[in-house]
């Protein structure tokens, strides 16, 4: 009856070393196409992108254009992030959000902690 259709946005950041080892592209390709305003994507191609200051391309510096967007959603009760990747990536997400945690007033260990607590903010790191 669709009453259990997906109205939010996913947005998927996806890292890799080089753009012929990306995963599923035809298939974010596809559902940007379908679902517009509920999927969207962008990749962290870290042996061939260069961020603004001319550092290799992770998926912290690729966050890093989006921070402001990404810290918004954050704010949202219905957000939830999954990290999964290596042990790292969690200062790599402190350090992209520590500056916008700061400067509203909050800690971003803090905050990370209280969405864990939540249950919105799901680690999966080898």
């Amino acid at each position: 009856d669709g009453s259990r259709k997906f109205k939010g946005l996913a947005w998927l950041f996806m890292g890799v070393p080089y753009s012929k080892s990306l995963l599923y592209d035809d298939e974010h390709q596809e559902y940007t196409k379908s679902y517009p305003d509920q999927f969207r994507y962008d990749y962290a191609v870290s042996r061939e992108q260069k961020n603004a200051a001319g550092q290799k391309m992770y998926i912290q510096t690729k966050m890093a254009e989006f921070a402001e967007d990404l810290w918004e959603l954050m704010q949202s009760p219905k957000t939830h992030i999954y990290m999964c990747g290596l042990k790292g990536m969690e200062s790599g997400m402190e350090e992209c959000f520590a500056p916008l945690a700061e400067k509203n007033g909050m800690v971003w260990k803090e905050f990370a902690k209280g969405m864990k607590k939540a249950k919105r903010y799901h680690v999966e790191v080898y």
